[in-house]
């Protein structure tokens, strides 16, 4: 939110000759919705320079439209790694007379396992061509690409971490289970807001979360990468023009996304990392517009919470939960309008008559005929809240241990699960002799510890490949050559090939099915409904 696209289009645009044909920049972006945004941001600043095109690329859409925009000759490219991938693969996209290259949320780019492709795009583009590398965080991983393609780099460093977090006041509330519910619509009965985003973690959850939404009656729809991508720019594009109000996205999806009209970030669900959450609530509250951040935390999440606190270096306030009252305060407020809004109907003068005659033929007074009305129209969904919802309390300290307590036999769980015969309890087996979770199945990957893999590296490269949400990738255990990770059973043939090619830190995964006995059964499943594959379409056999 501190004007970051418009640092680098502005000066690039400012460097231009329209007349020459070809990309003269080029923009790598980690998200299809990033890819649009910034393209959109350079057609807005160049509104006063004819002749002047940029084109976004990214997978999810038709090569068609690409390949057209391509040879007309678009002066800033604007893309996704794999499809830029793609398209110089191809030969569709020359970077012969590239003079700049920017890499836009590097660190996001490192999250999801891009940088192999990203390193791949540096090395083919052509010497003397500028790069500006801007990222939320400097890993060592993008540290090191700094120091390897850019030459002699000036560091800019806008405040610091808490400065995504300044304009935004952040509370929490603890809460767990189907309550949660229970409270997003206590809030937002009461709490005024004009454009929201809410956090889950996974794809079905927005799907979930945005449905029941709906039925509560409020203007909800969900974002995520099941989405066609069609469906998510009309999304969007709802959001921005106030025809949809609230936004239940998933990290990926929303990111880099910049809605002027977003007050409010609530976490339905908390990131367990807090780079994701600094992410999450810079959503708001940006270039010092005021935001509003609502936390929801469990008691076993307590200490995540913690975390942040430590990352954002703020403490997040506990916030009280709109009392019942309020809620029908609030209730009876909309009600009253739906009625000031119906009496000025013109259908209202039929019903009029109708209820004139029902009062003379039953000789009931007319209030106790709209109060029956009433019941009709709300339904089976009573009009005021009865029950409050209560947070969850912290749980309780555990009881001092007794002092000079005599030796009784093993009869607790605890206590018979500390038997000589299942081995001390602070020894684990090995995690490969460990036995696979059922419905999943371990696999070997030519990656590990020597080649500077990390268990994000390798969840990101498989979850972007193969279409696969995070909560379906079981444990992944890094040895020094290689690594082992749980996957669903029944993987589709194709994908396997596929991921055996996919690159991790510049090295092939070569996934193979492991030869433990502990591995788990049928990595191929013929005997099983077909998976979905990349982009959730059916695997079909060629």
């Amino acid at each position: 939110g501190t004007g970051k696209t418009a640092a680098f289009a502005l000066p690039i645009l400012a460097r231009l000759d329209l007349k020459r044909y070809g990309p003269q920049a080029l923009i790598l972006t980690p998200t299809r919705e990033l890819a649009i945004q910034v393209a959109e941001a350079f057609h807005s600043y160049a509104r006063h320079l004819p002749g002047f095109h940029v084109l976004p690329i990214y997978g999810g859409q038709a090569y068609g439209p690409q390949l057209g925009g391509l040879r007309r000759g678009a002066h800033v490219v604007v893309g996704t790694p794999g499809r830029v991938i793609d398209h110089l693969n191809r030969g569709t996209l020359d970077l012969r007379n590239l003079s700049c290259l920017v890499l836009d949320e590097g660190d996001e780019m490192l999250r999801m396992g891009f940088i192999d492709d990203v390193e791949s795009v540096l090395t083919r583009s052509p010497p003397g061509r500028q790069i500006a590398l801007f990222s939320a965080t400097m890993p060592a991983e993008i540290r090191r690409i700094a120091k390897k393609h850019l030459s002699d780099p000036a560091e800019i460093t806008i405040k610091n971490r808490t400065s995504t977090a300044a304009n935004t006041r952040q509370r929490y509330w603890m809460v767990s289970g189907m309550q949660k519910l229970d409270a997003l619509t206590r809030i937002l009965e009461v709490e005024p807001f004009d454009g929201m985003i809410i956090f889950a973690r996974t794809k079905i959850a927005t799907d979930e979360l945005a449905q029941r939404l709906e039925a509560r009656g409020f203007a909800a729809a969900a974002l995520n990468g099941d989405m066609a991508q069609a469906q998510r720019e009309r999304t969007i594009a709802r959001l921005k023009s106030g025809d949809l109000d609230i936004l239940v996205a998933t990290d990926v999806a929303a990111r880099g996304l910049d809605v002027d009209r977003i007050s409010h970030v609530v976490n339905f669900d908390i990131p367990y990392d807090t780079e994701a959450y600094i992410h999450r609530i810079g959503r708001t509250g940006r270039a010092g517009r005021k935001g509003e951040a609502i936390l929801f935390v469990s008691n076993r999440e307590q200490h995540l919470l913690r975390s942040i606190e430590r990352a954002t270096r703020q403490p997040i306030e506990p916030m009280a939960l709109p009392s019942v009252s309020a809620v029908n305060d609030q209730r009876i407020m909309r009600f009253k309008q739906k009625i000031t809004a119906a009496l000025a109907s013109p259908q209202a003068a039929t019903y009029r008559q109708i209820i004139e005659q029902y009062e003379i033929e039953h000789g009931t007074p007319a209030r106790d005929i709209a109060a029956a009305l009433a019941c009709i129209a709300q339904g089976d969904s009573p009009l005021l809240v009865a029950e409050p919802v209560r947070a969850e309390r912290a749980p309780r300290p555990a009881p001092p241990a007794r002092q000079n307590r005599p030796e009784r036999a093993a009869s607790s769980p605890l206590e018979r699960a500390r038997r000589p015969d299942s081995g001390p309890p602070d020894k684990r087996a090995p995690r490969s002799q460990a036995p696979v979770r059922p419905g999943m199945v371990r696999y070997r990957l030519a990656v590990g510890h020597q080649h500077g893999v990390k268990p994000g590296n390798i969840v990101g490269a498989i979850a972007n490949e193969a279409g696969l949400e995070n909560q379906y990738i079981g444990r992944v255990d890094i040895r020094d050559d290689h690594s082992l990770i749980d996957l669903p059973e029944g993987m589709p043939r194709e994908i396997l090939s596929h991921l055996k090619t996919v690159r991790v830190v510049g090295q092939q995964l070569q996934i193979r099915p492991d030869g433990s006995p502990f591995a788990g059964g049928a990595p191929e499943g013929r005997d099983k409904p077909r998976k979905k594959g990349k982009l959730g379409k059916p695997v079909r056999k060629t």
